[in-house]
């Protein structure tokens, strides 16, 4: 993969994560404190199962913010695949520090591992075609900018991080403004520069609107595949300065065959909803 996740900055993050520590913590960590005495210890952090590694920069920004002298060092990069029983990071600082911070670092890396090892097995499967997987808004509230990111690492794109991004006009939105001519035209006085309009449709004759109507982006959302194809034909055929997203209904098994339309991007929130844990385990060293 030769896509580059970029990291939320830790001004950003440290925030949250004092945050998520202090929930662990409460009153303070009662086991660590009653049984351990000053001093240092090594640790590895081992692979249980095979997948796709992301995380470790976050997790290593946990154990730094309970004590600034631990060390932590990856052993591998971020989305390198790894093997079942694989050392994939090494640790060496406080006592208190390494069990303390466990938990938390563990869980984010895990969570992140596995949105990236499902993200990465769409991606192999359209890695020859010119679409372009992206993920959706279907994120865990709180965790959006970390999962955006494993989706990211696992090779994916990131599709608008919040509402603010960009405008996508949904089929309530259109219902609301009484149709897609009103929609666009209302959105289109008030908006910013340079954001951009994307608009959902559900059949040709939307689709003919929207192309009508200039948007920068159509969704053909839900669509058979025989109607996207003559969607995409109809955009490209008119406007081929318009991009095409397709939604809906997008798994492992269907995913190779939309690509295969002609469509630029694949939108699905799948590798974050669907996706389950990559079990990782820490160790001290004897």
């Amino acid at each position: 993969m030769n896509k580059v996740a970029v990291l939320p900055p830790f001004l950003i993050l440290d925030r949250i994560l004092q945050d998520w520590l202090l929930e662990d913590i409460g009153r303070g960590d009662r086991t660590t404190q009653a049984l351990i005495s000053p001093g240092t210890r090594q640790a590895v952090w081992i692979a249980k199962e095979a997948g796709v590694i992301a995380g470790l920069p976050i997790a290593a920004r946990v154990f730094y913010l309970l004590n600034q002298s631990t060390e932590f060092t990856p052993l591998v990069e971020e989305g390198e695949a790894v093997g079942k029983g694989q050392t994939i990071a090494r640790i060496e600082g406080a006592y208190d520090a390494l069990l303390t911070g466990e938990r938390v670092a563990l869980n984010l890396a895990m969570r992140l591992s596995g949105i990236a090892t499902m993200t990465r097995q769409y991606v192999e499967k359209i890695e020859d075609l010119p679409a372009q997987l992206v993920d959706t808004r279907k994120t865990t509230p709180g965790l959006r900018s970390l999962e955006k990111y494993a989706t990211q690492v696992g090779g994916a794109m990131n599709h608008r991080m919040g509402l603010d991004d960009a405008v996508m006009l949904k089929d309530n939105h259109i219902v609301a403004a009484g149709g897609i001519a009103n929609a666009i035209a209302q959105v289109r006085a008030q908006i910013p520069y340079p954001l951009t309009v994307e608009v959902e449709t559900e059949n040709l004759e939307m689709v003919q609107e929207a192309i009508d109507h200039g948007v920068d982006i159509i969704m053909l959302d839900n669509m058979p595949l025989e109607m996207m194809s003559q969607a995409v034909e109809m955009i490209r055929s008119t406007n081929n300065r318009i991009k095409i997203e397709a939604s809906g209904n997008v798994t492992l098994t269907t995913l190779r065959a939309i690509a295969e339309t002609g469509v630029d991007f694949i939108s699905s929130s799948a590798p974050i909803t669907r996706s389950t844990w990559l079990d990782l385990s820490m160790k001290f060293k004897i």
